[in-house]
């Protein structure tokens, strides 16, 4: 049986064993919360996940991004590693940055790959599961995407200038396309800019 875990009151509650977490979790533990070395010379999702072995039990939550998500890896799921809340260590499968901007580092995405158990997300807004069926194609921004299954997605820009490559704000209207068949979950959209991984830009 996997590791499991309870989603309650804007929580996602896990006991005792190791877990990958986000930043600055577990929000609250009983017993001890150990931060554990992750194995590895480079690993591109190092920025953003941490692993702990919790002796009893403990609760994650982000203030900043109170949805939770729970998202089963029964097929490989990639994952923004930024919006991971907490995993069982054993799923960790990966990780790896996407490059959505050709010849630019602007618009690299920084994931984590999880090849079984679960994951849960953590979003600043609620999220939509949407099935991708063979053949079709699926637009979404890039602040958006959560996680996905399947092939990676191809970056798509209507004018994709010199400026778009080097200025600091990347590329503007910049889209993600996810060819079928696959899954991706998304979350609402907002108006900044996409943020780039300080590690990592080579896959």
């Amino acid at each position: 049986m996997g590791a499991a875990v309870k989603i309650e009151g804007g929580f996602a509650e896990v006991g005792a064993g190791e877990w990958l977490v986000g930043r600055g979790q577990p929000a609250a533990f009983f017993g001890s919360a150990l931060r554990r070395r992750r194995k590895g010379f480079f690993l591109r999702d190092r920025q953003s996940l941490d692993l702990v072995e919790i002796s009893s039990a403990a609760k994650c939550a982000d203030a900043r991004r109170p949805f939770l998500t729970h998202i089963p890896c029964a097929a490989p799921v990639s994952a923004m590693s930024s919006k991971v809340l907490v995993a069982p260590a054993a799923a960790w499968a990966g990780a790896e940055t996407v490059k959505v901007v050709p010849m630019s580092i602007k618009g690299a995405l920084c994931t984590t790959k999880f090849g079984g158990e679960w994951v849960v997300m953590a979003t600043a807004s609620r999220t939509a599961r949407l099935q991708v069926a063979d053949g079709d194609t699926l637009s979404v921004r890039p602040e958006a995407v959560v996680a996905w299954t399947g092939n990676r997605p191809t970056g798509y820009c209507p004018k994709l200038g010199l400026a778009d490559i080097l200025l600091p704000r990347g590329p503007r209207n910049l889209m993600l396309h996810f060819h079928g068949p696959s899954i991706v979950w998304a979350e609402g959209a907002f108006p900044g800019k996409l943020s780039t991984p300080r590690r990592g830009y080579g896959v």
